[in-house]
C-alpha cells in the first residue's frame, strides 16, 4: 500500500510542476465520463466484434469439418483404388499366368501334331518306296518273262522241226489216251 502512496506523491508533484501527469480529483479530470465511455464501447463492441468472431469461429469450424470429410472421402476413395489396383494386379498376373499355360499347350501341341505330321509322312515316303520297288520289280520279272518266254520260243522255232513236233503231239495224245 505504501507504494500506491508513493507513486501518488510523485504524480501530486508533476502536477505542481505544471507537467503531464496524474490529477486525483475524479471530477475534474473526467476519469468517471472516460471510464464510462470506454465501459459502454467495450460492451457495445464486446456484441459486435464477439458475434462476428463468433460467425468467424464458426465459418472455420465448418471449413474445418468441410475439409476432413473431404479428407475422409478422399482416403477411403483411395483405399478403394489401392484395393482395385492390387485386385487388377491380381486378375493380370492370372491372365498372364494362363497366357504362358496356353501358349505352352499349344507350342507343345503343335510340336506333336509337327512329329506325328513327320512320322505319317515318312511312312507314307517308305510305303511309296516299297510299292515302288515292288512294282520296278514286277516290271523287271514281266520283262524276264516275257524276253525268257521270247527266246525259249525262238530256241524251240530253231530246234524242232516237224519230226519233232509230230513225236511230241503223239507223246502228248498218248498220255492224254492213258489218263482217260
Amino acid at each position: 500500500m505504501s507504494n500506491i502512496f508513493q507513486v501518488f506523491n510523485m504524480l501530486s508533484e508533476h502536477i505542481e510542476q505544471k507537467t503531464l501527469g496524474f490529477n486525483p480529483d475524479f471530477l475534474e479530470s473526467n476519469v468517471i465520463n472516460i471510464t464510462l465511455l470506454l465501459s459502454g464501447l467495450i460492451y457495445i463492441l464486446k456484441n459486435f466484434l464477439g458475434s462476428n468472431l463468433v460467425a468467424r469461429q464458426e465459418k472455420v469450424l465448418l471449413a474445418i469439418q468441410e475439409s476432413e470429410e473431404r479428407l475422409k472421402q478422399a482416403n477411403e476413395r483411395l483405399e478403394e483404388s489401392q484395393k482395385q489396383l492390387q485386385q487388377t494386379q491380381f486378375v493380370i498376373e492370372q491372365i498372364r499366368k494362363e497366357s504362358e499355360i496356353t501358349a505352352q499347350k499349344v507350342r507343345d501341341s503343335i510340336l506333336e501334331q509337327g512329329k506325328a505330321d513327320i512320322a505319317k509322312l515318312t511312312i507314307s515316303g517308305k510305303n511309296s518306296i516299297i510299292n515302288a520297288e515292288q512294282q520296278v520289280k514286277r516290271q523287271i520279272q514281266q520283262q524276264i518273262t516275257t524276253l525268257a518266254i521270247h527266246r525259249v520260243t525262238l530256241q524251240l522255232k530253231s530246234r524242232v522241226d516237224a519230226s519233232t513236233q509230230s513225236s511230241i503231239i503223239d507223246t502228248n495224245i498218248m498220255k492224254l489216251g492213258n489218263t482217260i
